[in-house]
């Protein structure tokens, strides 16, 4: 078990395992309605989406909120940094979202890790 700590953008507690990109764009890179991201087909709906960076379009913030509203959406979004788009999605969705977490927890973050986050900003990952 490893602890980290991140600021909190969006607080709330969520535990589930970790799909890992290193950058998301929720306009083009999601399916919102199946909850995957496309080429890949991943699954983010009941997931832990940890990723370095955002791009695209603020139709993103938009998508975010789909997807919660659809049943599809991640538990939590981790990030080293986060932008305004993610931000806007997250707080409309009602979905913890923590970024500025350190370098060494994506070196060492993989697909299928569990993560539990909480309202602190604490971010354990199980072994």
């Amino acid at each position: 078990m490893k602890e980290f700590k991140g600021r909190v953008i969006v607080p709330g507690r969520a535990k589930g395992r970790a799909v890992v990109v290193d950058s998301v764009s929720f306009y083009g890179d999601v399916d919102p309605k199946k909850g995957i991201l496309k080429g890949s087909g991943r699954m983010l709906s009941g997931k832990i989406l940890v990723a370095r960076r955002s791009h695209g379009s603020t139709v993103g913030s938009y998508v975010i909120y789909s997807m919660k509203s659809l049943g599809t959406a991640p538990l939590a979004i981790l990030m080293k940094r986060t932008e305004p788009i993610i931000v806007v999605g997250c707080v409309l969705a009602d979905i913890p979202l923590i970024d500025a977490l350190p370098d060494a927890f994506f070196e060492i973050v993989r697909d299928n890790t569990l993560i539990e986050v909480d309202e602190s900003g604490k971010v354990v990952l199980y072994d």
